[in-house]
């Protein structure tokens, strides 16, 4: 398990280079989604999270898991951008996962309030 957590620590510190070399106009499909700002990044967590839904569907229904795998992957990587586009970071997610560990997820969505 370790790592797969160093994979991600790894990739969201690339993704926070990347934002950097966006400011100086280097280009790499990462440096890309932050020069088209945060619309478009959250865009892309939305329609990679439906792609998501719709092959994890697909799986549930006998089919192969592997298109699951690999949209949970664009799942995250895009979700870790949205992160570092506001200015949080996957460290701050594993904090707040942290927190909620040993706790219902009942209890802790109830403790939100609405």
């Amino acid at each position: 398990m370790t790592d797969q957590i160093e994979a991600l620590t790894r990739l969201a510190a690339t993704i926070r280079t990347r934002r950097v070399n966006a400011l100086d106009g280097q280009v790499s499909y990462t440096a890309s989604l932050f020069a088209k700002g945060t619309d478009t990044i959250l865009k892309k967590v939305g329609e990679e999270a439906t792609e998501f839904v719709i092959a994890a569907k697909h799986a549930s229904l006998g089919g192969d898991k592997t298109p699951m795998v690999k949209e949970a992957a664009d799942v995250l990587y895009h979700v870790l951008v949205a992160l570092e586009a506001h200015g949080s970071s996957l460290n701050e997610v594993c904090v707040e996962l942290a927190l909620r560990e040993g706790v219902s997820g009942i209890a802790e969505k109830n403790s939100r309030g609405s």
